[in-house]
């Protein structure tokens, strides 16, 4: 195979993929790899395209900056955090915590279409709210990316570009929501599988534009439901409008027309056998119908017991069978007329007969309230320590309505970590494996609050702490013993600059500069890097969950890391002459290493990239 020397990747350009996508849809529409317009009109039809003049769209001040900001490729990386997480290596739920676009970006290529649910609890707007958003139109892109994603050496987003208070006074009030919104909502689209589903809670402050934005982004057409959630048990006296707002909103859209809900179980203890039936257990069912006699003349007669003789005369909307549909099932035994002559009669509905065993889902959700999400809080971390986190039960509600065994969830604005609860209780009540990736910003707490007396210092160190938790109470609810428990924990990681040196070209301008950038390249690895950083960041880069099963070799006595069965294997560590040969007798499909690990031996490097391209071994070298 191909010797291969590459720098490390950025994360996916939006931009690019696009262009990608529509250029092998539509190759006539590209000239010498630019898009021609014309010749995309000449494709998809005059009529298909816009020009100019009025048109339904939305748009706010600000909106091409946030398409400039998803369209810039993220460098940065996720450190793991062995000290912070439980269970490192075997855990399948991960926690991040960092600035979730960047995150996004990162985890793009790894999870692209592989998440089945998304939740997110984003900021509602209320003009309290303090986010990450573009706030300077009058600033350049250059500008605006160096104040937000310039990282610290501990890997934090530097203060002043990480939280701005968005009050209901600014004149972009809105326009700074969106542009928050859209590009988190266009990498989460990206990340959900075919049937995958997202669900965003909100309230009246923004719903509408949260639909008109998802429309966008989404599509309208996958538009699943405006879910009415009762969140306030009783009135909120601090209204001064006369009115209790006891509501929120959760939005729902999938990927594509293929999601479905699975609906709500219906309730099987009306069914019973009292008369023996050899069908089965059954339940009495209503047999009126639903259409008038002009619309449905045919469901329209009297109905009589043929052993009383009793005439059950019409009702006003007929009944729900034809004549010889309705004769088949008395000659069955399947009608139940009543004793009383002025009542009803109704049919036997046979649990075994049954299409499903769930019915719809209301688009009104009562059962669970925000104080139930108070109580486990406090219940876990103490009294007041975060305020209005949304209850388990709300998300475990949702997830049940789309996720199996298996199914992975994302939560990018993870707050609390009521989603990890949510995933658990889940899990541990129906006996199968989902699986969550949750994302935090280190925002800090209140210096006086309940939080900051408790010990924490940031939202995502609560999040983190009500994880490790939960995590706790149920390995002490469960067998210690059973295989459940094995891949019980979390893997925690930190938003960070990449282990790997980027190259700068726009500082250049003589020989001797590129000589002093190239002498920089030596090495790709930044001096210091810790292997295991390394390992994640080149794991994410090559397409790989950072859930993977990695197991570490000792090839004649070197370090080695391998996945997927020992299909890859990664030198990261040191190499030797002596490795050559036991690294291609284990028959991987590639072996990846970085410059470094050769120690500037050209020759070393190229006797491992001959002895690969004999064997048929992808060698890659960074």
């Amino acid at each position: 195979m191909t010797d291969k020397n590459e720098t490390i990747a950025e994360s996916p350009n939006q931009a690019e993929q696009c262009r990608i996508q529509l250029a092998a849809l539509i190759p006539e529409a590209f000239s010498e790899g630019e898009l021609d317009v014309i010749a995309l009109r000449r494709a998809i039809g005059e009529d298909a395209i816009i020009e100019g003049g009025e048109r339904y769209a939305l748009t706010w001040a600000g909106k091409s900056t946030a398409y400039k900001v998803l369209q810039t490729p993220s460098t940065a990386t996720l450190r793991p955090e062995r000290d912070k997480s439980v269970n490192f290596d075997q855990a399948q739920h991960v926690f991040i915590e960092g600035d979730n676009l960047e995150v996004l970006k990162i985890l793009q290529k790894a999870y692209f279409g592989k998440v089945k649910l998304i939740y997110i609890d984003p900021p509602y707007n209320t003009g309290s709210d303090s986010f990450i958003y573009p706030d300077r139109f009058q600033e350049s892109k250059e500008e605006y990316l160096r104040r937000i994603h310039d990282l610290a050496d501990d890997g934090m987003l530097m203060r002043e570009g990480f939280f701005r208070k968005n009050s209901k006074e600014n004149g972009h009030y809105h326009s700074n929501w969106l542009s928050m919104m859209l590009p988190r909502l266009y990498i989460a689209r990206n990340l959900l599988r075919e049937d995958g589903v997202i669900f965003v809670s909100c309230d009246d402050n923004e719903v509408h534009n949260l639909r008109c934005l998802m429309n966008e982004v989404f599509g309208e057409e996958n538009f699943i439901a405006q879910f009415v959630w009762k969140s306030r048990v009783s009135e909120d006296t601090r209204a001064t409008t006369g009115v209790s707002t006891d509501h929120e909103y959760i939005v729902a859209y999938s990927r594509t027309g293929e999601a479905v809900l699975r609906g709500i179980e219906k309730d099987l203890e009306k069914f019973s056998n009292p008369d023996s039936d050899p069908r089965g257990p059954w339940r009495s069912a209503d047999l009126t119908g639903l259409a008038t006699k002009d619309a449905r003349p045919n469901l329209h007669y009297d109905l009589i017991d043929p052993n009383t003789g009793v005439n059950y005369c019409c009702p006003p909307k007929g009944w729900r069978f034809d004549p010889e549909t309705m004769q088949k099932k008395i000659s069955e035994g399947r009608i139940l007329f009543p004793s009383n002559p002025e009542g009803r009669p109704r049919h036997k509905l046979f649990l075994e007969e049954m299409r499903s065993l769930f019915k719809n889902m209301s688009t009104v959700i009562t059962d669970v309230s925000t104080g139930d999400g108070t109580k486990e809080v406090n219940a876990l971390l103490g009294q007041g320590v975060f305020s209005f986190p949304k209850p388990s039960g709300l998300i475990s509600l949702l997830a049940e309505q789309v996720m199996g065994d298996g199914d992975l969830m994302v939560d990018f604005f993870a707050g609390s970590a009521s989603s990890f609860e949510a995933i658990t209780s889940l899990n541990e009540r129906n006996g199968v494996k989902r699986r969550a990736v949750l994302v935090q910003l280190p925002e800090p707490v209140g210096e006086n609050s309940e939080a900051a007396r408790a010990g924490f210092s940031t939202i995502a160190d609560i999040a983190r702490e009500r994880i490790r938790r939960v995590i706790s109470k149920t390995q002490q609810s469960v067998d210690l013993a059973s295989a459940e428990q094995k891949d019980a924990g979390f893997k925690s990681f930190l938003l960070a600059p990449s282990n790997f040196k980027q190259w700068r070209g726009d500082g250049i301008d003589t020989p001797e500069q590129l000589a002093e950038q190239m002498q920089m390249f030596a090495k790709s690895e930044k001096e210091g890097a810790q292997v295991e950083d390394m390992l994640y960041e080149l794991l994410l880069k090559f397409g790989q969950e950072l859930t993977t099963s990695i197991e570490t070799l000792n090839v004649a006595g070197g370090k080695v890391f391998a996945i997927h069965g020992r299909k890859t294997l990664f030198v990261l560590k040191q190499f030797t002459e002596a490795m050559i040969q036991p690294l291609v007798d284990l028959k991987p499909r590639e072996i990846i290493t970085i410059d470094g690990v050769f120690q500037d031996s050209d020759n070393l490097k190229t006797n491992l990239d001959l002895q690969c391209r004999d064997s048929g071994i992808k060698f890659t070298c960074l």
